[in-house]
């Protein structure tokens, strides 16, 4: 996994070196903002507005950031209005790729061969990380945002007015909870699972490992005697956390070694879970085979190529074990 320097690709991983072994996440590089009026939108002073056809999304079916978007444009019923390109689910020299592969879904901006064509056709001096999902105005050529908390936000809201299903997933007075809860989730467990795999020292390692497994018991005791995470209905909330939990035992469990226990021994996170996948949007924007290793207690052989091969630094590779199962709730791993 490398990065764009001054536009040009470099091959380069993490600098975990100088973070003492931690794994920090880049901040997006790419901030604007689609509004649903023609007034300038918060993202500056483009004025990107909601218009079918005129915004393309670039995906990977493989990760949790990208899916938590598919999800949502699910939702809304913007499938149509929204088109899509799906990157090869396998990330090596030259990062995410439109090599031919079961799934690719080709560019049809440029032509592009690897998605870093796309962050230097956008901008030719660009320096960074080059990530999925990537939401690209048509009509202005180039980047709105690659961070997905935000590409959701647009997605939720801007295009109601041109064509988009009804549904609000981040309603006014559920608010300040969901984005509590977001922060809390956001820091352990959506990028914890993260900051434990790519874990270069012990210490960071288990400075990430802990809370996450502190966060999953919240969870679980949160989702005991509810339905959804934030009030008596589904919101964004849900579907970022979906997103990390209904890859955790094929993935993060073994291959990130946040291997303290499995999802299926949390009963409730388990049943939110499922449940989530039978819901429309979620697990029709899910890989078929991992859907049903999921209903199935199963590992899920389709995915797990897509982190096992490309992953160059992991905590395997530092030779970093795993911490054992506590014998606290249900000792089984």
């Amino acid at each position: 996994m490398g990065l764009l320097v001054d536009g040009r690709w470099s091959e380069r991983w993490h600098d975990t070196a100088s973070t003492d072994g931690r794994f920090v996440r880049s901040e997006s590089a790419f901030r604007q903002w689609v509004s649903g009026t023609r007034e300038p939108g918060r993202g500056g002073s483009l004025g990107f507005i909601a218009e079918p056809g005129q915004y393309h999304l670039y995906v990977s079916p493989a990760c949790p950031w990208a899916h938590r978007v598919l999800i949502m444009r699910a939702l809304k019923g913007l499938e149509t209005s929204i088109s899509l390109s799906v990157v090869h689910w396998l990330m090596l020299d030259h990062g995410w790729t439109f090599e031919t592969g079961p799934g690719v879904v080709p560019d049809p901006i440029i032509g592009a061969r690897y998605l870093y064509n796309i962050y230097a056709h956008a901008d030719p001096g660009f320096t960074g990380r080059v990530t999925v999902p990537v939401l690209w105005d048509r009509r202005q050529d180039t980047i709105v945002s690659n961070e997905s908390s935000e590409i959701i936000r647009m997605l939720n809201s801007s295009f109601d007015g041109v064509g988009a299903a009804r549904g609000d997933y981040y309603p006014f007075e559920l608010r300040g909870e969901i984005d509590e809860v977001n922060s809390d989730v956001y820091e352990a467990l959506n990028n914890g699972v993260h900051r434990a795999g790519f874990a270069t020292t012990r210490a960071s390692y288990e400075e990430a490992v802990l809370p996450l497994f502190d966060t999953l018991d919240w969870l679980e005791d949160r989702l005991a005697g509810q339905r959804y995470l934030v009030g008596e209905r589904l919101t964004e909330a849900d579907i970022r956390l979906f997103t990390t939990l209904v890859r955790f035992d094929s993935i993060y469990h073994g291959h990130f070694k946040c291997s303290m226990r499995r999802l299926v021994y949390f009963p409730s996170l388990w049943a939110y879970t499922r449940d989530l996948l039978q819901t429309p949007g979620f697990g029709s924007t899910f890989i078929s085979n991992t859907r049903s290793a999921i209903t199935t207690r199963a590992t899920a052989p389709s995915i797990r190529p897509a982190l096992y091969r490309w992953d160059p630094s992991s905590t395997l590779r530092f030779h970093i074990t795993a911490l054992p199962s506590p014998l606290t709730r249900n000792s089984a791993a």
